[in-house]
C-alpha cells in the first residue's frame, strides 16, 4: 500500500483503524504520543513491541493522509 509496509487495517482490529504491524496500537496513538513530546525511545519503551521503523513509518503516513487539503466550515451562521 503507497510503500507502508508496517501499517495494516483490520475491521477486526480497532474497527479497522490504521495499525502498526496488525497490532492494536494506532497510527493516531504513536502521533499523538510525538506530537505531545514522546520521544521515539519513550514509545518504544512504553509500547516494546515497537520499532524504530513503525514509528518512522507512522509519522510518513499520517503527513501522507493529511494531504494539503484544508477543509472550510459551511453553513455556519455569522
Amino acid at each position: 500500500m503507497f510503500g507502508f509496509d508496517r501499517i495494516t487495517s483490520d475491521p477486526d482490529i480497532l474497527d479497522g483503524k490504521a495499525c502498526i504491524r496488525g497490532m492494536r496500537i494506532s497510527v493516531s496513538l504513536v502521533v499523538n504520543l510525538i506530537a505531545n513530546g514522546m520521544s521515539t525511545d519513550e514509545i518504544m519503551a512504553e509500547y516494546p513491541d515497537l520499532e524504530t521503523e513503525d514509528i518512522e513509518q507512522a509519522l510518513r503516513y499520517a503527513a501522507w493522509t493529511a494531504g494539503d487539503i484544508v477543509y472550510v466550515p459551511t453553513g455556519i451562521p455569522a
